[in-house]
């Protein structure tokens, strides 16, 4: 079959690509947008099958490694289109494209769907509200080889494109779920995890705490932290020292630094 050749964004197909940035939409439809060669190449070696793909070579900035992306992803059986430069640039959610964009299935299952390994290491994140933070701890995850993220009381969706954008597509790599406070709290226990919950009003350094078996690292948000619930649901409370005038750091970086002691205490 032909290639579509489309070079208005007022085409109906691009019309509802343009609609997957909204929430209400995404939730819907349960699919989202991936805009980037890196994120598309990322998700597509995960295993995603997108159900469209875009593309406009007059924006790609390696035309011979994202047109064997355009052709791998085509004879996975997707629908592809070539657009022109004016409708992809409208189409595109991130500034300055490069020329791919796919809708693919959102990431995530439900909580009682996830396969674990023996004593897995998990994060959890509660009601982080930014993206970037949240794709931050994603991308930390699919580094320190993290069994799972699970968002409790989500306030972001694992749909959200940036959300996308900021993991570098690694969403799509790492295992993951939303769930109600209480949902994941009796999902832990079920488990047998030991619950590490980061907070500053602690006497135990994060280096003091034993991050073997399987243990869930809680982070919160920037602003409020953990609320009183999630620290009650905890076995241990740890803090990262602080030498400087500020008490929090940012929950990716927060996330970060507990997940590489956990790592280097299970690789010991």
């Amino acid at each position: 079959m032909a290639e579509l050749h489309v070079t208005s964004a007022t085409n109906p197909r691009l019309k509802a690509v343009t609609a997957l940035r909204r929430r209400r939409v995404r939730e819907q439809e349960g699919r989202t947008v991936v805009d980037g060669h890196a994120e598309l190449a990322l998700a597509v070696e995960a295993g995603v099958v997108p159900d469209l793909l875009l593309h406009c070579p007059e924006l790609m900035t390696d035309p011979e490694a994202q047109g064997g992306l355009v052709e791998r992803v085509r004879a996975l059986g997707t629908t592809t289109i070539r657009c022109g430069r004016s409708a992809f640039e409208k189409v595109a959610y991130r500034e300055g494209p490069d020329g791919l964009l796919a809708v693919v299935p959102v990431a995530g299952v439900p909580l009682a769907d996830l396969t674990l390994p023996d004593d897995p290491l998990v994060v959890v994140v509660e009601g982080l509200e930014k993206p970037g933070n949240l794709g931050s701890v994603l991308r930390t995850a699919d580094a320190a080889g993290v069994a799972a993220v699970v968002a409790a009381d989500p306030t972001t969706d694992w749909g959200n494109p940036n959300v996308v954008r900021a993991s570098k597509g690694t969403v799509f790599s790492v295992p993951v779920a939303s769930a109600p406070l209480a949902q994941v709290r009796d999902w832990l226990h079920a488990g047998g995890f030991r619950v590490v919950a980061t907070t500053p009003d602690t006497d135990l350094t994060h280096t003091a705490a034993d991050y073997r078996g399987a243990v869930a690292i809680a982070v919160g948000t920037e602003s409020t932290g953990l609320s009183e619930a999630a620290l009650g649901a905890a076995d241990v409370r740890v803090r990262i020292p602080m030498a400087g005038r500020v008490n929090s750091l940012n929950a990716g970086v927060s996330a970060a630094v507990v997940v590489y002691e956990a790592v280097r205490q299970r690789t010991s």
